[in-house]
């Protein structure tokens, strides 16, 4: 199998999911062109992206969805469970740990850290919240290898080197603070303020096209009938 590329890696969880959805219904098999429509791409860039995991379909009835999900899961998915664990248990900590609970049976959130005194201890969403000052001693005995940073900006920082101490190699960052990290470690940002800003301006400059592309519309005289 050749190397994946950042962006192929997203299409083909995307991919991922379309196959799941047709799977659902009862689809057994795809071409390219639906994939594409569905993941807004090209059909011939599925056909790229798909010939990195070695897998083929055929000219008459394209690739069969079973045998596809499972080559992406090979590919993509861990085969034993990847453990997780997570810093910060509030709006954002909260809304993360439940959306991932079982969606992911083989990448799984096994820790969560907290400054707060409160939430020691405590069972949150099956996932058992410790003391961020015990979080490396944590992360080494369960194992964890991908940290979740949803912690006020100005502590992020500080819990990134903990997490790097301890071991952790991939870090999903809530927060709106550059981390720097040793090479080898991966981290994605997320900023959920700027793409809300980002579709708010794209939707106010559309609103302004339609409205300058509207016709202005002449005023309606009142017409009085002699009788």
């Amino acid at each position: 199998m050749a190397r994946a590329s950042y962006r192929t890696i997203g299409r083909l969880t995307h991919y991922w999911r379309v196959l799941r959805d047709l799977e659902a219904k009862g689809q057994t098999h795809a071409y390219s062109h639906l994939l594409a429509a569905k993941a807004r791409v090209t059909a011939a860039q599925v056909r790229r992206d798909i010939m990195v995991l070695g897998y083929s379909g055929t000219p008459a009835r394209g690739y069969e969805v079973r045998g596809l999900i499972e080559c992406i899961e090979s590919y993509v998915f861990p085969a034993s469970e990847q453990r997780v664990a997570i810093a910060g248990v509030g709006n954002i900590g909260l809304a993360l740990l439940k959306f991932f609970t079982g969606r992911r049976p083989n990448l799984r959130i096994v820790s969560s850290f907290e400054a707060n005194p409160e939430k020691f201890d405590r069972l949150i969403y099956g996932c058992r919240c410790h003391s961020i000052d015990r979080a490396g001693e944590v992360i080494r005995q369960e194992g964890v290898s991908v940290g979740i940073i949803a912690v006020p900006d100005g502590e992020a920082q500080y819990v990134a080197d903990t997490f790097v101490d301890a071991g952790i190699r991939g870090i999903l960052n809530f927060a709106r603070t550059p981390l720097r990290v040793p090479a080898g470690v991966y981290v994605e940002n997320i900023d959920l303020a700027m793409s809300m800003d980002r579709v708010a301006f794209f939707a106010r400059r559309s609103l302004k096209k339609e409205h300058a592309a509207s016709p202005a519309k002449a005023p309606s005289a009142n017409k009085e009938s002699n009788s």
